[in-house]
């Protein structure tokens, strides 16, 4: 199973820099945490409108990254000099078009008809969903970790003092907070976005008025699994080593955030990406580095125990 690995500050060990250190530290969990609050809101945008979780999510986040993988190669040889960024660009958009249309298609597939059912059935279908992309993985792109070509070019950024700051490190946190602002403006500026918010708040009284259900539901997991494509992409760029089991991991972290911030909750989810990729980024740079990779875990027991509903999300009082 891939794990997220953290960059070592290049910081001398020496007291005047404790400062330095920190703001390393910040760097490169801001960093991290984009990729969770990018995958996040795929989880949280589908809870709210269906109340599953999506367990299959993490590995829409690894077809992604296969995406970015053979498009690369492919589409970069047209876009050179001062058209890279271009390159990158059309690789990134087919890349979440990809992803949307499969996020679409498995929940046609898989989840609709099954949408009547009791909601243990579905989240067993999507456990079922999760395993079958995974080791449809391997029998496709073979069990073998790859590395990821150069999309962007990672190297330090001069000119940032004593701190270390790479292109790929700023080029994933731009991008991400730009598909951030995008999400947002769809969710709050057009009619799908609306009636996406108006299904999540009653979805019986939305469907009396007009609304579409099926199409919402279909654009909730495309713009969730586009998302996680890009996410991906960002992923593979600044740790250019893939697998089809990488999404495993990222993925119940991603959950994790989506809890942490207020399932259900968009700002909650980016908020919380963030939270957990800052703060797993201090315990890799501390004595206690063997246990970065729990403390997702111990987070999602933390903030269970003491706010269930997560920093952003509303405590609901289901009638029985």
């Amino acid at each position: 199973m891939a794990g997220i690995e953290h960059p070592r500050s290049t910081i001398n060990d020496h007291p005047s820099t404790s400062l330095n250190e920190f703001l390393q530290q910040i760097i490169n969990g801001l960093s991290l945490g984009a990729f969770y609050a990018l995958i996040a809101l795929g989880y949280t945008m589908v809870y709210g409108v269906l109340r599953f979780i999506n367990f299959a999510h993490g590995d829409i986040f690894m077809i992604g990254a296969f995406c970015g993988y053979y498009l690369t190669p492919r589409l970069m040889p047209y876009f050179s000099g001062g058209s890279a960024p271009l390159g990158v660009a059309a690789v990134l958009l087919l890349t979440m078009a990809i992803c949307a249309l499969l996020g679409m298609t498995i929940e046609k597939l898989a989840y609709r008809p099954l949408r009547s059912q009791p909601r243990l059935t579905v989240l067993i279908t999507a456990i079922g969903v999760s395993l079958f992309l995974e080791y449809g993985g391997q029998f496709v792109f073979g069990a073998d970790p790859k590395g990821f070509p150069d999309l962007v070019v990672d190297r330090a950024i001069e000119g940032t003092g004593a701190l270390t700051i790479t292109t790929a490190q700023l080029a994933a946190f731009l991008i991400s907070i730009g598909l951030l602002i995008g999400l947002s403006l769809i969710v709050k500026r057009t009619k799908l976005g609306m009636a996406m918010r108006a299904v999540s708040n009653n979805a019986t009284a939305a469907m009396l008025m007009g609304v579409n259900i099926d199409t919402v539901i279909s654009f909730t997991f495309g713009l969730g699994s586009a998302l996680a494509g890009a996410a991906g992409i960002l992923y593979a760029i600044s740790y250019p080593s893939i697998d089809p089991l990488m999404g495993i991991l990222p993925g119940i972290k991603a959950f994790v955030a989506a809890v942490l911030g207020g399932i259900g909750n968009i700002p909650g989810a980016a908020v919380g990406g963030i939270l957990l990729g800052i703060v797993e980024t201090f315990v890799g740079g501390s004595q206690f580095s063997s246990y970065r990779d729990a403390i997702a875990f111990a987070v999602l027991i933390i903030i269970l125990l003491f706010r269930p509903a997560g920093l952003f999300g509303k405590t609901q009082v289901e009638k029985v």
